[in-house]
């Protein structure tokens, strides 16, 4: 199946123009729909007209269609803000994460001849013109090098760097204006640090260098893998790397018991790696960024454009956190919390309980040292509604620091994949050796 491609708006009127546009069309929408369910007595509120079909559709087509920051402030809203905007829009959200469209081959060709020069087909002995996947920031092709081996292209979208700042601003105008996200939401801590990392993103030699780390890392590993960069064919936009194959990942809900609860392990035991080993976590949990070999049982690890630095004081605070939330003790959750910097000065008594209630809910799953039923534990729906109400009912919008916030949006990824493969596991048992210290370079040769 060809996909249907169309040119990358790229310039900063002509995108905001895109976004307008849309504003305007959810506006006469709701006009409409709201005058159609008078007149035929009915009451609807505003949020209904806001969330219909109609609505919520071309929303996502035309953030798809924009790409960039502004897909990208979708698939971050979808993820990271899941606890302060409706469910509906999570789940509209949630569909741009794999769904981008395709730039055109002339467009394409543009930016291959600015990055790798007007001969660059000379290094390839095929190049497939058809994308195999297309994301928010660039989108990749298969190919085949001069000496035969298949690689992965991956070639940025054309002047998406200049476009992420104004399009980041653009979407929430947008988002707030329609009433798709709460106006008594503060996410600017959250948006300026959006900002710095699709900058990061959307730098391909530093992808290229993580990615290199994580090789490094992992080379001992037994049953995780990565690509290996090809550097001559790499530059700050386009990404060159070995061809990995493999299955989509959630395919996995068809495997074996003992296949489903091995994969879950290795990367729950790789994120506790990261984070107390490393330093350094990739904290982007779409599913689309992990394949499975039946072959050699290995999960292939792709797209490190989102991976940040953790300091030693920030881990530590987490460790104190997991251990305190192992031993049930509040008192030891709200130190580690306050030591992370997730409470406002003004927190009323009230929202640091549900707060630490809120805590001990995703805590859940290293609780109990017994194995936990992720696929019958609703967790997801559960910590939705304990955030919904934290916000929306006792009106605490306090971002915590963005470091956090992307590491929960890894952690939740995992609950996600867990609960997608129905697996259940003792993450306890996992977790305990980088908490008490006695982790060691074969922790993540399970």
């Amino acid at each position: 199946m060809v996909m249907k491609s169309s040119k990358v708006p790229h310039g900063k009127w002509s995108r905001f123009g895109a976004l307008a546009s849309l504003a305007g069309r959810v506006a006469s929408n709701v006009a409409w729909e709201g005058t159609k369910q008078f007149a035929q007595g009915n009451r609807p509120s505003r949020k209904d007209l806001v969330m219909s079909p109609a609505n919520i559709a071309q929303v996502a087509d035309k953030l798809a269609d924009l790409r960039g920051a502004a897909m990208k402030v979708g698939q971050l809203l979808s993820m990271d803000a899941g606890d302060l905007i409706p469910p509906e829009l999570s789940d509209l959200l949630a569909r741009l994460r794999n769904n981008a469209t395709p730039m055109p081959p002339a467009q394409l060709k543009t930016v291959l001849n600015e990055q790798l020069g007007d001969n660059w087909q000379a290094e390839f002995a095929h190049f497939r013109f058809s994308p195999i996947a297309s994301a928010s920031i660039g989108q990749v092709h298969e190919a085949y090098t001069d000496a035969g081996e298949k690689v992965a292209v991956k070639v940025q979208y054309p002047r998406i760097k200049d476009s992420i700042d104004s399009d980041v601003d653009n979407v929430i105008t947008l988002l707030r204006l329609s009433g798709l996200i709460p106006k008594e939401a503060n996410y600017q801590a959250l948006l300026d640090e959006a900002k710095q990392q699709l900058h990061d993103e959307a730098d391909y030699l530093k992808e290229a260098q993580s990615l290199t780390r994580f090789g490094i890392h992992l080379k001992e590993a037994d049953g995780l893998v990565v690509p290996k960069v090809h550097s001559a064919l790499t530059s700050d936009r386009i990404l060159t790397m070995s061809f990995m194959e493999g299955e989509p990942i959630e395919q996995l809900d068809r495997a074996s018991e003992v296949v489903r609860q091995q994969v879950v392990s290795r990367l729950f035991q790789l994120l506790f790696e990261e984070v107390f080993v490393f330093g350094e976590v990739q904290t982007d949990p779409n599913f689309a960024n992990y394949l499975y070999q039946p072959d050699t049982g290995r999960v292939v690890l792709l797209d490190f454009g989102a991976t940040r630095q953790y300091a030693p004081t920030f881990t530590e605070g987490y460790r104190k956190l997991f251990l305190a939330a192992i031993e049930k003790d509040n008192a030891g959750i709200e130190a580690a919390l306050t030591q992370i910097g997730f409470f406002a000065e003004d927190i009323l008594p009230e929202q640091k309980a549900s707060v630490l209630e809120l805590v001990n809910t995703a805590c859940e799953p290293i609780a109990a040292d017994a194995p936990f039923a992720f696929g019958q534990a609703d967790l997801a729906t559960r910590l939705r509604n304990r955030g919904m109400a934290l916000s929306m009912e006792q009106g605490y919008w306090h971002t915590p620091p963005a470091d956090a916030l992307f590491l929960h949006r890894k952690i939740a990824g995992l609950y996600l994949l867990a609960a997608k493969l129905n697996v259940t596991l003792n993450v306890r048992a996992l977790l305990l050796p980088y908490l008490t210290g006695e982790s060691t370079a074969e922790a993540t040769q399970v």
